[in-house]
């Protein structure tokens, strides 16, 4: 089973204004240097918990792997998110015994703007050709503290300390809601969101968090214009504070087009 966030993923234009904005709003910002192959390079926000923020931008002349840079043409955002395990290899048995058609592990790696080298595997689900609401697995190869900075680089001004949760629209609850409840192991649970223009939402457990999915009303919203434009795709995350009073970070700070929500709480350290 999936133990935890690993990372979510925000695809942005320019990555020295992107640091800029969001050191302005309070997080702590770490270089996190160029992937394999020049394709794309990224700035880290890490958190206690062990999850973190990955703010990437890519290189105009070289194609990517994921859907991540085409979804980019659509604006600024949230592009995907990424799920923990302890063992890839027998989550890839686990995952296609629960009937998900989970692919075979995929190496990946960057260097770090000191020249170390991280590598890592990446699992995904079907085609991957496009936005998708299942998340993707990422696991280390190389020490994860080589990847994901911790101490220091975790402590932020505007008091963040963790992922609480992540809220991904769909277009069929019922129908997704059964390969959630396969992916964590949880039947999940009917629940009130507070976000404009939700016909249903249901919320499942994983690790200390949750992921929840909603589907919108009939008739145009905000919620609707979003997955008829960018997709199945995260649509907001809900961060940790000891003094978040539940209200969106993203409507006082420039995040890029992630919608970033801040409740009341304490991360648990990974």
């Amino acid at each position: 089973m999936p133990t935890g966030f690993d990372h979510i993923v925000i695809a942005v234009n320019d990555l020295e204004q992107t640091t800029a904005d969001y050191t302005a709003a309070g997080f702590t910002v770490t270089p996190g240097g160029e992937h394999k192959g020049g394709a794309s390079s990224n700035v880290l926000v890490t958190f206690q918990d062990g999850a973190y923020f990955e703010l990437i931008a890519f290189a105009p002349d070289k194609p990517h792997g994921t859907h991540w840079k085409q979804t980019l043409e659509q604006g600024e955002g949230l592009v995907d998110y990424a799920l923990r395990t302890n063992d890839l290899q027998q989550e890839v048995k686990d995952l296609r015994a629960a009937g998900l058609d989970a692919n075979d592990p995929k190496d990946g790696g960057r260097f770090r703007p000191d020249g170390q080298r991280v590598d890592w595997q990446t699992l995904r689900f079907g085609a991957d050709t496009g936005p998708a609401a299942l998340p993707f697995y990422c696991h280390d190869l190389t020490e994860r503290s080589l990847r994901v900075p911790g101490g220091e680089a975790a402590a932020h001004a505007n008091g963040v300390t963790g992922v609480a949760g992540i809220t991904v629209v769909v277009a069929d609850l019922k129908k997704t809601g059964k390969e959630f409840a396969a992916l964590t192991g949880d039947a999940g649970e009917d629940v009130e969101s507070p976000i404009d223009g939700v016909a249903r939402a249901r919320r499942f457990a994983l690790g200390t968090g949750w992921i929840e999915l909603i589907e919108p009303a009939e008739g145009a919203s905000e919620l609707r214009t979003y997955l008829e434009r960018r997709g199945e795709l995260p649509y907001e995350v809900t961060l940790v504070s000891p003094e978040g009073r539940g209200e969106l970070l993203s409507a006082h700070a420039n995040t890029h087009g992630a919608r970033l929500r801040v409740v009341e709480g304490a991360a648990v350290p990974a």
